[in-house]
Protein backbone atom coordinates (compact mmCIF):
# COMPACT_ATOMS: atom_id res chain seq x y z
CA UNK A 1 0.00 0.00 0.00
CA UNK A 2 1.54 3.59 -0.54
CA UNK A 3 0.04 7.14 -0.15
CA UNK A 4 1.69 9.78 -1.35
CA UNK A 5 0.83 14.30 -0.90
CA UNK A 6 0.73 15.32 -4.42
CA UNK A 7 -0.39 18.53 -6.75
CA UNK A 8 -2.18 18.36 -9.78
CA UNK A 9 -2.31 20.94 -12.01
CA UNK A 10 -5.09 20.23 -14.36
CA UNK A 11 -4.70 22.37 -17.87
CA UNK A 12 -8.21 24.85 -18.55
CA UNK A 13 -9.37 21.71 -21.32
CA UNK A 14 -9.33 19.25 -18.51
CA UNK A 15 -11.19 20.94 -15.52
CA UNK A 16 -14.53 20.00 -16.57
CA UNK A 17 -13.55 16.26 -17.02
CA UNK A 18 -13.81 13.24 -14.39
CA UNK A 19 -10.46 12.84 -13.38
CA UNK A 20 -10.57 12.05 -9.96
CA UNK A 21 -13.48 9.80 -10.58
CA UNK A 22 -11.54 7.62 -12.85
CA UNK A 23 -8.42 7.31 -10.55
CA UNK A 24 -10.96 5.68 -7.63
CA UNK A 25 -13.19 3.58 -10.37
CA UNK A 26 -10.54 2.42 -12.61
CA UNK A 27 -7.76 2.25 -10.60
CA UNK A 28 -9.23 1.40 -7.33
CA UNK A 29 -6.95 4.43 -5.33
CA UNK A 30 -8.48 6.49 -2.57
CA UNK A 31 -8.26 9.86 -2.10
CA UNK A 32 -8.39 12.79 0.70
CA UNK A 33 -8.48 16.57 -1.25
CA UNK A 34 -6.58 18.56 0.84
CA UNK A 35 -7.13 21.84 -1.23
CA UNK A 36 -8.66 22.68 -4.73
CA UNK A 37 -9.24 26.01 -6.82
CA UNK A 38 -10.88 24.47 -10.33
CA UNK A 39 -12.34 27.26 -12.09
CA UNK A 40 -14.01 26.34 -15.63
CA UNK A 41 -12.20 27.55 -18.26
CA UNK A 42 -9.33 28.11 -16.28
CA UNK A 43 -6.65 25.85 -15.06
CA UNK A 44 -7.02 24.15 -12.07
CA UNK A 45 -4.98 22.84 -9.09
CA UNK A 46 -5.64 20.34 -6.75
CA UNK A 47 -3.57 19.45 -3.33
CA UNK A 48 -5.01 15.93 -2.50
CA UNK A 49 -3.56 12.72 -0.84
CA UNK A 50 -3.85 9.69 -3.16
CA UNK A 51 -3.56 5.93 -1.97
CA UNK A 52 -3.60 2.48 -3.07
CA UNK A 53 -1.63 -0.54 -3.96
CA UNK A 54 1.85 0.28 -5.54
CA UNK A 55 0.71 -0.65 -9.29
CA UNK A 56 -2.40 0.39 -8.95
CA UNK A 57 -0.99 4.07 -7.66
CA UNK A 58 1.44 3.72 -10.75
CA UNK A 59 -0.93 3.33 -13.22
CA UNK A 60 -3.48 5.98 -12.06
CA UNK A 61 0.07 7.86 -12.22
CA UNK A 62 0.57 7.18 -15.58
CA UNK A 63 -3.15 7.74 -16.50
CA UNK A 64 -2.58 11.41 -15.46
CA UNK A 65 0.48 12.15 -16.91
CA UNK A 66 -1.10 10.42 -20.55
CA UNK A 67 -4.35 12.73 -19.81
CA UNK A 68 -2.23 16.10 -19.68
CA UNK A 69 -2.48 16.57 -15.83
CA UNK A 70 0.82 17.76 -14.49
CA UNK A 71 1.40 15.85 -11.31
CA UNK A 72 4.21 16.75 -8.60
CA UNK A 73 4.96 15.76 -5.01
CA UNK A 74 3.85 18.15 -2.63
CA UNK A 75 6.89 18.44 -0.92
CA UNK A 76 8.34 20.60 -4.27
CA UNK A 77 5.61 23.20 -3.61
CA UNK A 78 6.01 23.58 -0.22
CA UNK A 79 9.33 26.35 0.98
CA UNK A 80 10.76 26.80 4.18
CA UNK A 81 13.73 28.76 3.80
CA UNK A 82 15.46 28.19 6.12
CA UNK A 83 17.58 31.61 6.09
CA UNK A 84 14.82 33.43 6.87
CA UNK A 85 13.53 31.16 9.78
CA UNK A 86 14.34 32.64 13.36
CA UNK A 87 12.89 29.14 15.06
CA UNK A 88 10.28 31.08 17.13
CA UNK A 89 8.36 28.05 17.03
CA UNK A 90 5.11 30.25 16.17
CA UNK A 91 4.12 27.38 13.67
CA UNK A 92 4.46 24.58 15.97
CA UNK A 93 1.59 24.74 17.61
CA UNK A 94 -0.92 26.22 14.66
CA UNK A 95 -0.07 23.33 12.33
CA UNK A 96 -3.31 20.59 12.28
CA UNK A 97 -0.87 18.26 10.68
CA UNK A 98 2.12 18.35 13.09
CA UNK A 99 5.02 19.00 10.15
CA UNK A 100 6.23 21.26 12.70
CA UNK A 101 8.58 20.18 15.43
CA UNK A 102 10.90 21.96 18.12
CA UNK A 103 14.58 19.73 18.73
CA UNK A 104 14.45 19.40 22.48
CA UNK A 105 18.37 19.95 22.24
CA UNK A 106 19.08 22.72 19.75
CA UNK A 107 15.56 24.20 19.87
CA UNK A 108 15.52 24.54 16.55
CA UNK A 109 12.09 23.81 14.60
CA UNK A 110 12.30 20.90 12.20
CA UNK A 111 9.53 20.98 9.03
CA UNK A 112 8.97 17.39 7.98
CA UNK A 113 7.46 18.34 4.47
CA UNK A 114 6.05 14.97 3.86
CA UNK A 115 3.61 15.43 6.56
CA UNK A 116 2.15 19.01 5.34
CA UNK A 117 -1.06 19.82 4.23
CA UNK A 118 -0.96 22.73 2.98
CA UNK A 119 -3.27 24.58 4.96
CA UNK A 120 -1.07 27.80 4.84
CA UNK A 121 -1.71 28.23 8.26
CA UNK A 122 2.35 28.68 8.53
CA UNK A 123 2.36 31.36 6.06
CA UNK A 124 -0.08 33.34 8.14
CA UNK A 125 1.54 32.85 11.05
CA UNK A 126 5.36 33.14 10.33
CA UNK A 127 6.65 36.66 11.60
CA UNK A 128 9.60 36.19 9.96
CA UNK A 129 7.98 34.85 6.64
CA UNK A 130 9.88 31.54 6.07
CA UNK A 131 6.96 29.43 4.67
CA UNK A 132 6.34 29.71 0.99
CA UNK A 133 3.91 27.77 -0.79
CA UNK A 134 4.64 28.29 -4.95
CA UNK A 135 1.34 26.59 -6.47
Amino acid sequence: MISKRIVLHFPHRLVDQPIIYKLVKDFNLGFNILKASVTPQEEGLMVLELSGEDADFQKGMNYLESAGVKVQPLSEDIVRNSAKCTDCGMCVPICPANAFTIDPVSRKVIFEEDKCIACELCIKICPAHAMEINF
